[in-house]
């Protein structure tokens, strides 16, 4: 997939909201949390950060074409320079369970205002 086909893919999850910080990074976020980063070529974070299951952090950062995100792997994202390395259902796939993730983690208020 490429970046401007994950931006229009994460834009169609349950709430996603999108917004651009950091210079010229898409970060999209459910209920004010983000779970995915599509940043421009070369930047600092990778082309493509999402969130992942903290059980499968250790395995998914060290797996071919991933990588702990820079400034989030503490918090259990990893990056992909090139989102190529997935097919375009296992990339949706990663990124439906990021926007998963974090909206479960969201206050119960907060999901039943988001329909969630």
């Amino acid at each position: 997939m490429t970046p401007k086909q994950i931006d229009a893919f994460c834009g169609k999850l349950p709430a996603a909201t999108r917004t651009v910080q950091w210079e010229g990074v898409i970060v999209f976020k459910v209920g004010g949390k983000m779970f995915c980063l599509i940043a421009p070529p070369d930047h600092s974070v990778g082309r493509i950060c999402f969130k992942c299951p903290n059980e499968h952090f250790e395995a998914l950062s060290h797996a071919e074409g991933f990588r702990p995100a820079p400034y989030l792997a503490r918090a259990k994202w990893v990056a992909l320079d090139d989102p190529r390395v997935l097919t375009p259902l296992e990339l949706k796939a990663y990124l439906k369970r990021a926007h998963a993730v974090i909206a479960a983690a969201l206050p119960r208020r907060k999901q039943a205002e988001l329909g969630l």
